[in-house]
């Protein structure tokens, strides 16, 4: 379908009245866009990084996405006319709009918002109806339990609420951590489904306060029976979540990638002959993925998220026990991925797998889940819907270097902390909004929810601000993929410099200099600004309540 098909679909539902138009917009499309052949005798359903996304939101994807070496100029850094070209979709399309940032404020005016739990629900019960919900399996990447107002008001609770309702049946983690593991467990009492991670374990000292002999937190892996075939999904966390994040919402547990204890996990299936697909359910980052897949050997597929790359087909990965399927599903609910799985006699004999963007305009809304969505929202309603202030631009957030939302961020740090320069972490999740769109107050938590919000303002050298800029720059784009953590680099306001990822630590940031003005000198203090510090807890105010204090300005 391209634009202009979906123009005057929607011009024609437009002349009918109220509800009836939008009833025959979904009805018509649903059943085109969405038509889903059966194949095989089994389906997974994948989800991941939807960060508490209940409403439907618009999504633009980066323009900059570098790969290093190799990579470069391959699945998943592409963006933009490059993707297109790459995976054959026509520019002005359904698709070109889903998939790149191109014509971005036109194609969202003309194509509407993206995901919602209720539209997602929609769209999983007619794919599950269509092959049998003991053929169907929805597995979670993780980053769902974080990133809204009323996540972090109810600790995740309301999301736990929605996925049960939505059906997952089997997630990993790493915001989810942010809560504490204390809140961690306790939202697992409620999770009607499996939560998995092979790769988090109790620290030595927690094992031995406990008198442990496994040191294991979760379940390293499920198998499920659909049909007549077993699937056995592996739970592989954010490996980087003590880092990354605060350790002390964790103090008794450590993470890691854990390479060998994969393979030994892998080779316990394999030997006890409990499974005819090995799936690794991840929030690694896709070139985490990538190179894992090359170094173990037995995975069919690795469903993967955490670095928010919408892949239209998943890659092969070769290894030395032979092949990998990795793929990534995108984020913010705007992505749900099909894996039709063909098993004959216990082996895999052939798939097919398709990423389909949840258009809100093109899925009917869920009733039970808009219930629960309108229930988990109506005691936050008035706080939520407060207006700031109206967006006189795109702001978005996901980009490599910029996000005019992240600009938004810096510039009322400097603003109310009176601060020369201002650092934001490079955060991937966050919707965006259009020119001319009021900005509420639930705009500003869906970019800054977190549960170590607080600003703070700190003396720092010159040459100490270019080494923080390193830091940042060798977790982004060292030349070990396992060293790269998959955010963006930290945005900076109040200064400018130079980076090239692919010099050597310590190389790749130059030129710092003030906006406008000179360049920084190594021994001068400046001024500097930021929020969510991963050190001691900080008792500044909350990052959101700064930025409110700037726009009502």
């Amino acid at each position: 379908m391209n634009r202009r098909d979906f123009i005057q679909t929607l011009a024609t539902a437009v002349m009918v009245s109220g509800c009836a138009g939008r009833q025959l917009l979904q009805s018509s499309k649903m059943d085109g866009f969405y038509k889903q052949p059966s194949f095989g005798k089994c389906s997974l359903l994948h989800i991941t990084d939807c960060h508490a996304q209940l409403m439907p939101v618009y999504y633009r994807e980066p323009d900059v996405n570098l790969g290093l070496g190799d990579d470069m100029g391959k699945p998943p850094h592409l963006a933009g006319q490059a993707l297109l070209d790459h995976y054959g979709f026509k520019p002005n399309s359904i698709e070109a709009h889903a998939f790149t940032h191109l014509d971005f404020v036109e194609a969202a005016r003309v194509y509407g918002k993206v995901g919602g739990f209720a539209h997602l629900a929609a769209l999983v019960k007619k794919i599950t109806a269509e092959r049998g919900a003991e053929n169907t399996l929805l597995l979670d990447g993780g980053d769902s339990w974080q990133g809204s107002a009323t996540a972090l008001w109810t600790q995740g609770q309301d999301m736990v609420a929605a996925a049960n309702l939505l059906g997952v049946d089997i997630m990993t983690g790493h915001w989810e951590f942010t809560y504490g593991s204390v809140q961690v467990m306790e939202n697992l009492k409620s999770f009607n489904g499996e939560f998995v991670a092979q790769n988090i374990a109790l620290t030595d000292e927690a094992q031995f306060e406990r008198d442990s002999e496994i040191a294991g937190v979760f379940k390293p892996y499920i198998i499920k029976q659909l049909g007549h075939a077993r699937i056995a999904v592996i739970g592989q966390a954010f490996p980087y979540t003590a880092i990354a994040n605060p350790k002390r919402f964790v103090p008794d547990w450590q993470f890691g990638i854990e390479e060998k204890n994969l393979q030994v996990t892998i080779d316990e299936i394999k030997r006890l002959k409990a499974a005819d697909v090995i799936v690794l359910l991840s929030h690694n980052g896709l070139d985490v993925d990538v190179k894992l897949a090359s170094q173990v050997s037995g995975l069919d597929f690795v469903l993967g998220g955490h670095t928010h790359d919408a892949l239209p087909k998943p890659f092969l990965v070769k290894n030395r026990g032979g092949q990998t399927w990795v793929t990534n599903a995108g984020s913010h609910g705007k992505f749900l991925a099909v894996l039709d799985l063909d098993i004959v006699n216990g082996r895999l004999r052939d798939f097919r797998y398709r990423l389909l963007p949840v258009f809100a305009n093109l899925l009917p809304s869920d009733p039970d889940m808009q219930v629960l969505i309108n229930s988990i929202r109506a005691p936050y309603l008035t706080k939520l819907q407060t207006p700031v202030a109206v967006a006189d631009r795109l702001l978005f957030r996901r980009d490599n270097f910029h996000g005019s939302f992240d600009q938004l961020i810096l510039d009322a740090l400097m603003t109310v902390h009176d601060a020369e320069i201002a650092f934001s972490p490079g955060f991937r999740w966050g919707h965006t909004l259009l020119p001319g769109d009021q900005i509420t107050f639930e705009d500003i938590m869906n970019h800054t929810a977190i549960t170590y919000p607080e600003t703070f303002v700190r003396r720092l050298k010159g040459y100490e601000i270019k080494s923080i800029l390193e830091d940042v720059a060798d977790n982004l784009f060292n030349k070990d993929p396992y060293y790269r953590q998959g955010g963006d680099m930290v945005r900076v306001g109040g200064m400018t410099f130079r980076s090239n990822p692919y010099a050597d630590i310590g190389g790749r940031i130059s030129g710092l200099a003030l906006t406008g003005s000179a360049l920084l000198q190594a021994d001068k203090t400046y001024k500097v600004a930021g929020w969510a510090g991963v050190g001691e807890p900080l008792s500044g105010e909350p990052v959101w309540d700064a930025v409110v204090k700037y726009l009502k300005r």
